[in-house]
């Protein structure tokens, strides 16, 4: 039988780092030892009060599905948490808790798509936004930035892209794969930009709390009328347990409750219940402990690499990345990164996933293990290297 495939599933390309980690994974089975810099996952424990949390839910046996839009105690909880961290007043009936930072943006875009509208995204940018946007019929036109302004999009490069067929732009900060940051103003200044042409600012904040030598922050903080994704998987270090929320303007609210209805009925009920414990003082002392040791292991990674020559031309202040420029040493990333996990055992990933904006310039290397062995990296590619 000849399957009939939809034609959108020809324009979504694989995500090209897990064929990276397929092999690192051979290799392993083979006796090989590879040290992992390229899935972006915190290689942390999930904090044990969650883990209590969720035991003590469990352990009633009263594992239902949730409303659709998430454990109320949970979306209380979730304003409180803007509101104590940041000095962000959200009501918690914008609030919406969805099956990861995936099922957040799948939310907003699909109740703010139609077929033909395009959205703006910076490139290099994560890739599953681009191919979400196909999903529901929309086109991702890519908006390419560079180091001049922090691999960030300006209101210029907005004003420049714009068409009559763009229906927002999507930014994240900190960024994936640059770890490179949007402050307050900048925020304000693009928000600007898109309403003035009617069109919607979607801003992913999965990495909020990951940042190093800058206070953390929200957009939520001077605005309201902007729609945000975030993620228990990344600073509460839940990444299997896939949790995520959105935060809609209010008007958008009814609508999008009906799609999360018909598209997740709710999100995992024992993971909203580990997520209750993931704002108390215990475990946040769990997580900023954790926050600190990646910025050690960012200043133990960062120079390193710049020794040896790779260029780092915006510092990341965010996240847990690094976009290297190896081109005064090779010319093509991903030919670079099979070298890597063949010749040195180090996985990373080539910028070819993040888009067309110079991509075999560029590698991300993920500063997701122990210092040890971070600094045991560096030394295995100066060695592959001569």
């Amino acid at each position: 039988m000849t399957p009939h495939l939809a034609r959108r599933t020809a324009e979504i390309q694989p995500f090209h780092v897990m064929e990276l980690l397929r092999r690192a994974r051979e290799l392993e089975a083979m006796g090989r030892d590879i040290i992992h810099m390229e899935v972006g996952e915190p290689d942390f424990p999930t904090p044990q009060p969650m883990i209590d949390a969720a035991t003590r839910f469990l352990a009633t046996g009263d594992v239902h599905y949730t409303a659709a839009l998430g454990l109320p105690q949970l979306r209380e909880a979730i304003a409180r948490f803007y509101h104590d961290r940041f000095g962000a007043d959200v009501a918690p009936e914008r609030i919406i808790v969805t099956p990861g930072a995936s099922g957040a943006l799948m939310l907003a875009l699909a109740a703010t798509t139609d077929p033909g509208d395009e959205w703006l995204l910076p490139d290099p940018g994560y890739p599953s936004n681009r191919h979400i946007v196909r999903s529901f019929e929309g086109v991702a036109r890519a908006l390419p930035v560079n180091a001049d302004t922090r691999f960030q999009p300006t209101p210029e490069h907005v004003a420049g892209a714009w068409t009559a067929r763009t229906r927002g732009l999507i930014v994240a900060s900190p960024s994936n794969p640059t770890g490179t940051l949007l402050d307050q103003a900048e925020l304000a200044a693009l928000r600007t930009a898109v309403l003035a042409r009617s069109g919607t600012l979607i801003v992913d904040e999965i990495y909020q709390g990951l940042t190093y030598g800058v206070p953390s922050s929200t957009v939520l903080q001077s605005m309201d009328d902007v729609f945000v994704v975030n993620s228990f998987s990344k600073y509460f270090g839940m990444t299997g347990w896939r949790l995520g929320w959105l935060v809609a303007p209010k008007a958008y609210v009814r609508e999008i409750e009906k799609l999360a209805q018909h598209f997740f009925i709710s999100a995992s009920s024992p993971a909203q219940y580990a997520a209750l414990a993931a704002f108390a003082p215990s475990t946040i002392d769990i997580l900023e402990a954790r926050r600190h040791e990646f910025a050690e292991r960012r200043d133990t990674l960062l120079p390193a690499l710049r020794e040896q020559g790779f260029i780092v031309a915006a510092e990341p202040q965010g996240a847990f990345y690094i976009y290297a420029d190896i081109s005064p040493f090779a010319d093509d990333s991903e030919r670079f990164a099979q070298r890597l996990i063949e010749e040195a055992g180090v996985a990373a990933t080539p910028g070819l996933d993040f888009g067309d904006n110079q991509p075999r310039r560029h590698l991300r290397i993920a500063y997701t293990t122990r210092q040890e062995r971070l600094i045991e990296a560096a030394e295995r590619i100066a060695r592959m290297r001569g």
